[in-house]
């Protein structure tokens, strides 16, 4: 059926991204010298028309915008693309345009609008810390294994990781990286905590533990908190007075020569009493802070659960359940296109207020 009025919710969306946006980084990853009758800003709309509408495939999506083709000339000129077309261009187009556009378009945002930086605060921040308090996890998106072969993950199974840092203050990501599953968490841990300055916080899980990282961390003046891996060798140096849910305060130093060598200074462990899914647990959390409070300490890690709130939201407002091609380029496309949308969703939702 037509639409009834050319206002559509693609529309409030798309005006979103900058006009010349799209046209300067399609000159600078070299993705304008690929197109032909399919343009940059056409592959980007019918991207975001992809999540909108929870597209199961290419079908879907180029004869829904073929049917409304002239809706979506409104839309700077936007045209519908064809099955090849579409197909073609989530292979070859270098999908760091779509990273490139997100991070841009996000800027741009906060331009405009700076409060929507702090206006949207995580309900779970914890409010005595004054601090940028970055949280550092990834979600793993399944894939069909005998199709995508460069992400195989297991021996039946393949996947893509997104790897994040989200700012708790905002609830929006400050870094992300896409790529295979097969690579361990640690490994990213470098890249994701770069740009960190020094008196802010980042929170972790313990699968981004490595000792060298943290020890740069700690000389860069960043504090940091994890959880204890579970074969973490050491001995305590000093012991702290503790009460109620927290059993244990201490100082320690690694024992393994190896982690010695890579984090040579103290750092404090505290064993405590928490509720998890309606049940208390014992867990341990190190962190090289030795001045804040226990309870501090464990109100911080509870708010990484901040970042799997944020994930669920992403997985169950947009389309990364089916994907549009099996190759690394088009996944990278659909992903960093889904967090593009999300973040502008949340500035609609923001000014609408």
């Amino acid at each position: 059926m037509p639409t009834r009025h050319k206002f559509t919710i693609l529309k409030q969306v798309v005006d979103r991204i900058p006009g010349y946006l799209v046209s300067k980084l399609a000159r600078e990853y070299g993705v304008d010298k690929q197109s032909r009758s399919f343009s940059p800003w056409s592959h980007v709309v019918t991207s975001v028309y992809a999540q909108l509408s929870h597209a199961l495939g290419l079908n879907d999506i180029c004869d829904a915008l073929k049917n409304h083709s002239s809706a979506l000339k409104t839309l700077r000129g936007a045209t519908p693309p064809s099955h090849n077309g579409l197909s073609h261009a989530n292979r070859v187009r270098n999908a760091d345009m779509a990273e490139a556009l997100f991070w841009a378009t996000l800027a741009d945002l906060q331009k405009e609008h700076p409060k929507f930086r702090l206006g949207d605060k995580y309900c779970g921040f914890p409010r005595r810390f004054k601090r940028i308090i970055n949280v550092v996890d990834s979600t793993t998106i399944r894939l069909v294994a005998n199709c995508m072969d460069w992400a195989k993950h297991r021996r039946r199974k393949a996947a893509a990781k997104c790897h994040m840092r989200l700012d708790l203050q905002s609830f929006l990501p400050r870094f992300a990286v896409v790529k295979s599953a097969g690579s361990h968490d640690a490994t990213e841990a470098r890249e994701l905590c770069a740009d960190i300055r020094a008196g802010e916080i980042v929170v972790f899980d313990k699968a981004y533990v490595d000792f060298a990282h943290l020890n740069e961390l700690r000389q860069r003046g960043v504090f940091w908190v994890t959880r204890k891996k579970e074969n973490m060798a050491f001995k305590v140096v000093k012991r702290q007075k503790c009460s109620g849910s927290i059993q244990k305060d201490v100082l320690i130093r690694l024992k393994v020569k190896k982690s010695q060598d890579q984090y040579p200074e103290p750092m404090r462990l505290i064993k405590a009493t928490v509720e998890v899914d309606g049940k208390l647990v014992e867990m341990e959390f190190i962190t090289n802070n030795m001045d804040w409070s226990a309870g501090s300490i464990c109100d911080l890690y509870k708010s990484r659960w901040g970042i799997e709130v944020f994930f669920k939201q992403m997985k169950q407002t947009l389309q990364l359940a089916d994907f549009l091609g099996h190759n690394e380029n088009a996944v990278r496309w659909q992903i960093w296109t889904a967090l593009l949308t999300y973040v502008i969703l949340r500035f609609i939702s923001y000014i609408g207020r």
